[in-house]
C-alpha cells in the first residue's frame, strides 16, 4: 500500500477543496511529504487558533480563498490546477451548527459536491476524485453501518452527507465519472479546535483553566486519528487513478475493540494530559439529537482495498495530547511533530 500511495502521488497535481480546516490541513502536508503539487481551494479558517495558520500549512500548497457553492469560480479553478486528483473536503461539518444554519448546510454539503462533480464533468480531461462525508450518513441501525445501508439520519448535517452520497452515486452513474466516497468515523487528533467537539473542548478547557461540559458522556462513537481516514482516502484514490474497479463508497473507522463512550475517552485524555480541567459537568438536556451509539463496519475496505487502522485508542489518545501540549508549550516545534507524526503513521 505504502509503494502504490508514494508512486501515485510523487509529481502529481491534485486539488483539495476544504484544505483550510482540520482534516484538510493534514491532508495537504501530507501530500505535500508525499511530493505532490497541490492547490487548494476553500474559505479562510474559520477557527482561532486553527492549523492552517498556526503551521503556516500554505507554504505547502498554492491557495485559492473562495467557496465551493460559487460555480464558476470553482470551475475555473479546477480548469487552472488541472488535477489528477481531487480530494472534496470542503464541508459544513458541525450538527449542532446545521440546527442554526441549515440552509448553509445543504447549499454547501450537497450543492457544493454537485459543483464539483459538475465541473469535473465539463473537463475534457478525467481525473481521479474522492468525496469526503461522513458516518453520519446513515439512517439509524442497531448494527455496525455497512456501505449497502440506507441513507438518512435525524438532523439537516446528516440528511446533507446522506444527500451528498446520492449525488456522488448519481454522477458516477450517470456520467461515469471516477469518483468515489469515503465515510469516516468520529477523527480526532491535534489542530482541531472546531466548536462543540469533545477533544477541542478539553484542550480549551485546560488551556484557559474553565469547567469541561460532558455532553452525552456514555454516547458510543468510532474515535480514530485522523491519519487513519486519511491514509484510505490516500490509497483510494491512487486505486482510482490506477484504473481499479473502486469507484464506490467505503467506510473507514477503528476496529471495533477501539470504539468507546465519550466519558472513556475524556478518561484517556486525562490520563495522558498533564494538566486536566478542574472538573466535568454535564450540561442541560439539549434538544439536539444525538445517537447513543454509532459503529462502522470496515470490512469492505480491509477486505477489496487492503487497508486497515493502524493505532489503536491509547495510541491515537496519546499522539492527540502530545500534539497539543507541544502546540502550547514549545509552539516552535509542532509542525516538526506533524510532519514527524505523519511519517511514522506512513
Amino acid at each position: 500500500m505504502e509503494d502504490l500511495v508514494k508512486e501515485a502521488y510523487r509529481g502529481a497535481r491534485v486539488l483539495v477543496t476544504g484544505h483550510t480546516g482540520f482534516k484538510g490541513s493534514w491532508l495537504t502536508l501530507w501530500l505535500d511529504h508525499l511530493g505532490a503539487e497541490v492547490t487548494g481551494y476553500a474559505l479562510r479558517a474559520d477557527t482561532t487558533p486553527s492549523m492552517f495558520d498556526a503551521l503556516d500549512v500554505a507554504s505547502a500548497c498554492r491557495t485559492e480563498y473562495a467557496d465551493v457553492r460559487d460555480f464558476e469560480c470553482l470551475a475555473n479553478a479546477i480548469d487552472d490546477a488541472d488535477p489528477d486528483f481531487i480530494f472534496h473536503m470542503a464541508a459544513q461539518p458541525l450538527v449542532r451548527r446545521s440546527y442554526a444554519q441549515p440552509l448553509e448546510t445543504i447549499r454547501t454539503n450537497v450543492l457544493g459536491t454537485a459543483n464539483v462533480l459538475e465541473a469535473v464533468r465539463q473537463r475534457e480531461r478525467p481525473c481521479a476524485v474522492v468525496v469526503v462525508t461522513s458516518d453520519k450518513c446513515y439512517e439509524s441501525a442497531d448494527h455496525p453501518h455497512r456501505e449497502t445501508d440506507p441513507m438518512g439520519g435525524h438532523d439537516v448535517y446528516s440528511m446533507s452527507k446522506g444527500a451528498a452520497e446520492l449525488v456522488v452515486s448519481s454522477y458516477r452513474r450517470s456520467f461515469g465519472l471516477r469518483v468515489a466516497s469515503a465515510r469516516a468515523g468520529n477523527v480526532i487528533g491535534g489542530g482541531d479546535w472546531a466548536e462543540d467537539r469533545i477533544v477541542p473542548d478539553f484542550v480549551r478547557a485546560v488551556a484557559e483553566g474553565e469547567e469541561l461540559l460532558v455532553r452525552n458522556p456514555g454516547a458510543v462513537r468510532p474515535w480514530q486519528h485522523v491519519l487513519e481516514p486519511l491514509s484510505g482516502y490516500l490509497l483510494l484514490g491512487a486505486r482510482i487513478q490506477r484504473g481499479d474497479d473502486v469507484c464506490d463508497a467505503w467506510n473507514f473507522g477503528p476496529e471495533a475493540e477501539n470504539e468507546c463512550t465519550v466519558a472513556e475517552l475524556v478518561s484517556g485524555l486525562r490520563r495522558h494530559c498533564r494538566r486536566s480541567p478542574k472538573t466535568a459537568a454535564t450540561p442541560p438536556q439539549s434538544k439536539v439529537h444525538e445517537a447513543v451509539t454509532l459503529r462502522l463496519s470496515i470490512d469492505k475496505a480491509k477486505q477489496q482495498l487492503g487497508w486497515r487502522p493502524r493505532w489503536n485508542l491509547a495510541e491515537t489518545v496519546a499522539r492527540t495530547v502530545e500534539w497539543y501540549c507541544a502546540f502550547y508549550e514549545r509552539p516552535a516545534t509542532v509542525r516538526e511533530l506533524t510532519l514527524a507524526q505523519i511519517g511514522e503513521y506512513a
